[in-house]
């Protein structure tokens, strides 16, 4: 459930705020661009990084003057407008020192806080950030227009988070959000208004401990953020692996990782659950010989592609994204008759990518640890998707049992050995995909 929202007064503006968790510790998230308290948790993805974050600290979150719940403004409010506000909210709710947490268009705001309330502020925290907004060029970025000029469309996807822009559940969300968060005007008064901030002069008299997060996304240049880091004293810089600029978007996991250890000075382990569940893994066929023909440029934009059609296909087939695999992808389902179905329409999806994908699919009982898996069950299902060719679905006699009464036809391929699996299985190909090789009974997988 959506906690309460409140608000609190800056002279004559009101600032909408909300306060989850209960740890020994207060962190202040000072949101990007635009953002609405209510829609976060409207969003599973956003709900599980607040929840993350707020099961080692008390999160206090606002939405900034103008956008969201607090009072809209005729005027682009200045950095010292918007780090009054911060304080107002950190006063209204009892909170005389904390650690912020400003990402992407908040981390300017909130460095210049810590480098003049240095006694509020325990820590800083900036996450997909820069010093310098005049290196985004925001009103030259052909995307960024686009999105302006179709505001409410979900087109933000395509900028900030483009794993999942081919999503049009998660492209309805962005839409809704975005015409919930700021009008078009304010909107465009507010991107337009980035290329004037820059803090840079700031940075060299931040005296408290501070931590700068980056990702290689296609939106804030990585070296914006390493530049900060070697300009505050003693900040510590890290890399996290992935190319989508929203936090709630991608390994989720690693970013709230940092955060926690960080604020709490420990990382604790995610408690794991133990549960039923049928893994798919695919795999594309033959990725290092095209790579080798695309290059790198196009070779990336073929894996995001990929990446793209593989998430809308599994969450459109009831199941759950876990990760890549660098040329393939790990997902769970509830149920084996989906999984199946899911593996057969991706391999005909991907092909006018010119790549081929195959795939291993098994139902066993798998640990669930934040957002990863793992268990022998993974493991199986990686060793059942190496057996396959190219566009072919390959899958466990437990599936396939399972399945019963679905009309989905199976070919037997056999009993194998996988390696580092004991025992010997018997696979099956799943549709009219190919026919079983010989003497694939003897056949050993390496």
């Amino acid at each position: 459930m959506a906690p309460k929202t409140q608000y609190t007064r800056n002279g004559d503006v009101n600032i909408a705020y909300q306060v989850t968790g209960e740890g020994p510790s207060d962190l202040v998230l000072v949101p990007g661009f635009v953002s609405h308290l209510e829609m976060d948790w409207r969003s599973p993805a956003t709900t599980r990084l607040l929840e993350a974050l707020s099961s080692f600290c008390r999160l206090i979150r606002l939405d900034k003057r103008g956008t969201g719940l607090s009072d809209p403004v005729f005027e682009i409010p200045t950095l010292e407008e918007r780090m009054e506000d911060v304080r107002a909210v950190m006063d209204a709710v009892g909170s005389e020192r904390a650690t912020l947490l400003g990402y992407s268009e908040g981390g300017p705001m909130s460095a210049l806080f810590a480098a003049t309330y240095p006694e509020r502020t325990v820590g800083l925290v900036m996450y997909g950030s820069f010093p310098n907004g005049a290196a985004l060029r925001t009103g030259k970025n052909p995307e960024i227009v686009n999105y302006l000029e179709h505001w409410g469309e979900g087109h933000s996807l395509d900028v900030f988070a483009p794993g999942v822009a081919g999503d049009p559940e998660r492209v309805e969300w962005a839409g809704m959000y975005e015409r919930a968060a700021a009008s078009p005007g304010m909107a465009y008064a507010i991107v337009s208004a980035l290329e004037e901030t820059d803090v840079s002069g700031v940075l060299p008299n931040i005296r408290v401990p501070t931590l700068v997060l980056h990702r290689r996304d296609e939106f804030i240049p990585i070296a914006g953020a390493r530049e900060m880091a070697e300009q505050i004293p003693g900040a510590k810089f890290v890399e996290l692996e992935g190319r989508d600029h929203l936090p709630f978007v991608g390994d989720t996991s690693a970013l709230v990782g940092e955060i926690e250890e960080f604020v709490t000075g420990a990382r604790h382990a995610p408690v794991a659950e133990r549960a039923l569940a049928t893994v798919m893994f695919t795999d594309i066929v033959g990725s290092t010989e095209r790579a080798g023909e695309l290059g790198d440029a196009g070779w990336r934009q073929v894996l995001e592609r990929h990446n793209e059609l593989t998430c809308s296909q599994v969450e459109k087939s009831g199941g759950r994204p876990i990760k890549s695999t660098g040329d393939g992808y790990l997902a769970t389902f509830d149920g084996p008759t989906s999984a199946v179905n899911c593996a057969g329409e991706l391999t005909r999806a991907v092909r006018p990518l010119d790549i081929e994908i195959r795939a291993g699919i098994h139902t066993g009982e798998c640990e669930f640890i934040g957002d990863d898996i793992a268990g022998m069950a993974v493991h199986i299902g990686a060793r059942v998707s190496a057996t396959a060719d190219a566009g072919e679905v390959v899958v466990s006699s437990t599936v396939k049992d399972l399945v019963v009464g679905s009309g989905i036809q199976f070919s037997d391929r056999g009993e194998q050995e996988l390696k580092g699996v004991p025992g010997s299985w018997r696979l099956f190909l799943a549709g009219d995909q190919g026919r079983t090789p010989a003497g694939a009974a003897e056949t050993a997988i390496a």
